[in-house]
């Protein structure tokens, strides 16, 4: 059998009573936009992480394009953030007409270097936005340090690290507002699209809430600023619901698949091992790991009928579509030395241990080979 770096159907027969009764609520309820099940997932995410607001919107892109327009940032503003995150961050940034602008991120951990904040910082720079990588966090006392010296905002992209905590606190927490996507492959993940931005700020969700509907305040009415649609699905609402509910059960999951990892590979000359940073509680939305000879492992790999992915194997600042932003080689090294030489293995809950030890297996037979 095929084994590839996420399959959602070991989860699925597990949980099917469950997520065909949410489907069936929502179609027996009489509301399928913007109902009961998406103004009860809002408050019961919100609550899971000691807020009083979210906003469901339609996916995690959106999530960070809202969440920054609703922080006030457009056209003229600059945005810091990373290179070695999945390309929607930054095209959030771009689509809302503001300018990224990159740090490089730490050795080993990968995380946003924090301690080049304050280099990047000008008399544009308007908004922070960490991108907690991986499954775990960004080092936030700088980050929110500097936000207050220089008046900017903070916004968290939290797509890969839903139940991550730094010293206890939960991700998307600290800064002014913070986004969620509900892919399907992330800890939190819906049966389809779907995303969420949480804030402390009634302004801003209320904001939040016009930017989603056209930028009306209720329904079919006055149009104050023009908005999207943007709308969190019932029945994606729905089977969130039920899945927010065995969240922490999913992260346990994972760090078992994690510790199988370590057990299994942490002998393994050559290959590094994903980085706790002190302080953090790892929720493992990947398992990243490193080796220089990367690309032919991966190939090696296929004659097992093991199929993995790179996350990610094009740094944003080298993308043709990012070029007028004037990055070239070398701006960002570390970043670009790491998208040579990582990649993923298998992470999901629901991952047997004997198909677990079959890649083990395997990436110990071809790296020890090369």
């Amino acid at each position: 059998m095929s084994t590839y770096v996420w399959q959602y159907l070991n989860e699925y027969r597990e949980e099917r009573t469950d997520i065909l009764d949410a489907v069936e609520t929502v179609f027996e309820s009489g509301q399928l936009i913007l109902g009961t099940s998406v103004r009860s997932f809002e408050e019961e995410f919100a609550a899971y992480h000691g807020l009083p607001y979210c906003t469901g919107v339609d996916n995690g892109t959106n999530a960070l394009v809202l969440g920054l327009r609703a922080l006030g940032i457009g056209p003229g503003d600059e945005v810091v953030t990373v290179s070695n995150t999945a390309a929607p961050t930054v095209v959030a940034i771009d689509a809302v007409g503001a300018t990224p602008v990159f740090v490089d991120v730490h050795e080993e951990n990968y995380l946003m270097d924090t301690g080049r904040l304050r280099s990047v910082i000008g008399p544009r720079t308007r908004c922070l936005l960490p991108v907690h990588l991986y499954g775990q966090s960004v080092d936030m006392t700088p980050v929110l340090e500097l936000a207050a010296e220089h008046d900017l905002k903070v916004l968290e992209d939290c797509a890969q690290a839903h139940g991550a905590r730094r010293h206890g606190r939960l991700v998307g927490t600290q800064g002014h507002a913070a986004a969620f996507s509900f892919y399907p492959t992330k800890v939190l993940g819906a049966y389809g699209d779907g995303g969420a931005v949480v804030t402390p700020d009634a302004e801003v969700d209320r904001r939040l809430r016009r930017l989603r509907y056209y930028g009306m305040e209720e329904r079919y009415y006055v149009v104050d600023t023009p908005g999207h649609n943007s709308r969190l699905d019932e029945v994606q609402a729905e089977i969130l619901r039920r899945k927010l509910r065995r969240l922490d059960a999913y992260v346990e999951g994972r760090r078992a698949v994690a510790r199988r990892y370590e057990e299994g590979l942490g002998d393994l000359d050559g290959l590094v091992l994903p980085t706790t940073a002190e302080g953090n509680d790892h929720v493992y939305y990947v398992y990243v790991v490193r080796h220089p000879e990367r690309d032919r492992i991966l190939e090696a790999l296929t004659a097992y009928d093991i199929h993995l992915n790179i996350s990610y194997p094009w740094p944003v600042h080298t993308m043709s579509g990012f070029a007028h932003l004037g990055y070239g080689p070398g701006d960002l090294p570390v970043t670009e030395r790491l998208a040579g030489e990582i990649f993923s293995l298998p992470m999901y809950p629901s991952l047997r241990p004997d198909a677990q030890e079959k890649v083990i297996h395997a990436v110990r037979e071809v790296v020890g080979s090369l």
